[in-house]
């Protein structure tokens, strides 16, 4: 299961899962480096940032910024 962080509080980060469900997860068990708009991954009960689909989403939310302004 994949988790995109939407923001990060005292002792929880507030995530959305692949189904677009909003769950808490306390920030003692995700990587020290995560950060808002982190992807994490969730295998064998541990998050990692993924990496690659977290620079893909920045991306995608750049152009799309990107398009917003340059009309």
């Amino acid at each position: 299961m994949r988790y995109t962080i939407d923001q990060l509080e005292e002792k929880l980060a507030v995530c959305e899962d692949d189904d677009g469900n909003t769950v808490n997860i306390s920030k003692s068990k995700l990587p020290k480096k995560a950060k808002v708009g982190d992807v994490l991954q969730l295998s064998d009960g541990r998050y990692t940032i993924d990496k690659k689909t977290t620079k893909q989403r920045r991306e995608e939310i750049e152009a799309l910024m990107d398009e917003i302004w340059d009309d």
